[in-house]
């Protein structure tokens, strides 16, 4: 049985010591806030720890180069989420005083879109568009095809592209 409180590899601890402010800088000129760059370069280093523990962390002959890598994939997905979140409140803004979710359910739906958000991640935008269309809108094969301007049997395609990669994610 593991210790889960036990004490990083040392290696881990350098790491962190020698390369932290160095990335926690680089992300604040990116992100202009310094709050954000702290809390994405903890991220990182949440993400080193843990592929260390899961003994899939390479050999790091470049360092800074491995976190600069895991720093931009959470700084791409820090500025998905911002945007996915910006474009829900605007879609809020439209609805009717009487359809306007509470502040509860609001949250719980904004959780939900980061979580889809997640999932379809990596999927080409054609096949996460006419998944999305198809599982929120209920929109059949030959509507989503006729948006997409694809045939109906590209669309077929797209949707069991999109089905292997939920259930492959879902493994």
């Amino acid at each position: 049985m593991t210790n889960r409180y036990a004490v990083p590899d040392p290696s881990i601890d350098t790491l962190y010591r020698e390369h932290r402010s160095w990335l926690h800088s680089w992300l604040q000129r990116r992100l202009g806030d310094s709050w954000a760059a702290a809390d994405l370069t903890q991220d990182t280093f949440v993400r080193v720890l843990a592929a260390q523990q899961a003994r899939t962390l390479p050999s790091l002959r470049e360092p800074r180069a491995y976190l600069l890598t895991v720093g931009r994939r959470l700084l791409v997905n820090h500025f998905q989420r911002r945007d996915l979140e910006r474009a829900y409140l605007e879609a809020l803004a439209n609805l009717p005083e009487a359809l306007v979710p509470s502040p509860e359910q609001r949250w719980l739906l904004l959780e939900t879109l980061h979580a889809l958000d997640e999932l379809l991640d990596g999927l080409p935008r054609a096949v996460r568009q006419a998944f999305l269309w198809s599982q929120l809108e209920g929109l059949g094969y030959a509507a989503i095809a006729e948006r997409l301007r694809v045939s109906e049997r590209t669309v077929k395609r797209y949707m069991a592209q999109a089905y292997e990669h939920c259930l492959l994610v879902e493994l």
